[in-house]
């Protein structure tokens, strides 16, 4: 397109910057479809997370050619109109795989994905792909499950030993109570002290005793006296 106005301009560089900045888009043929039933089109889709807009297949063949998306320009025939998605690629699909069934006139001509270009059947077969919610939901429950299990696991270790110590309580004859207090073992007797033998001198303490000292001559003469 040689000089295109700058109307024109500004609408292929829409056209870029929404190609771009969306996480997916769905190109569509929608001929046949009534005024109404696009305006329905639009709010179900509006609902599910996506835009759906309609542009000259012209201008947006040159915003395709500037993004290198050279692919799409075979699905630009005909009346085409584009749902931009803004989060869930999976839901807008579904929205337009829900309305299609009850308006054949609705096609889905193919789309890109990120910088994927998609067929008819590729863009259709994002409506079979579960949703967000359900994704993250998937996600979480995986990632429980091994704690569960490993929280069940913790839980039953005192279980499984309470139950081990009863079958080797019942084989020895009998439940043993494990709140009782133990009991204390039996001490032995002390024995009793021997009795105390005194020890008779030895020659050796008799020779180192000390001899008596000889009485003088005043002592006996004083007990001769009495």
């Amino acid at each position: 397109m040689d000089n295109p106005r700058p109307d024109k301009v500004a609408v292929v560089e829409e056209v870029r910057e929404r190609l771009t900045s969306a996480s997916a888009a769905i190109l569509t043929e929608y001929r046949g479809l009534n005024v109404s039933e696009i305006a329905r089109l639009r709010r179900s889709l509006r609902e599910a997370g996506g835009e759906y807009t309609i542009y000259k297949n012209s201008l947006v063949r040159l915003a395709v050619r500037e993004l290198g998306l050279s692919d799409l320009e075979e699905l630009l025939l005909g009346p085409t109109a584009i749902a931009f998605v803004d989060g869930d690629a999976a839901a807008v699909a579904k929205s337009l795989r829900d309305f299609a069934r009850t308006n054949p006139a609705l096609v889905v001509k193919g789309g890109v994905l990120g910088a994927n270009v998609l067929s008819a059947r590729d863009a259709a077969a994002l409506a079979d792909l579960p949703s967000r919610e359900q994704l993250l939901a998937q996600l979480a429950g995986a990632v429980a499950a091994p704690l569960q299990q490993f929280a069940g696991l913790l839980a039953a270790v005192p279980r499984n030993l309470a139950y081990g110590l009863r079958a080797l309580a019942e084989q020895q004859g009998g439940l043993v109570d494990l709140t009782a207090p133990e009991p204390e073992p039996e001490r032995e007797p002390e024995p009793e002290p021997e009795p105390e033998v005194a020890e008779s001198p030895t020659p050796e303490a008799e020779a180192e005793a000390p001899e008596p000292e000889p009485e003088t001559s005043e002592e006996s003469e004083q007990q001769g006296e009495q």
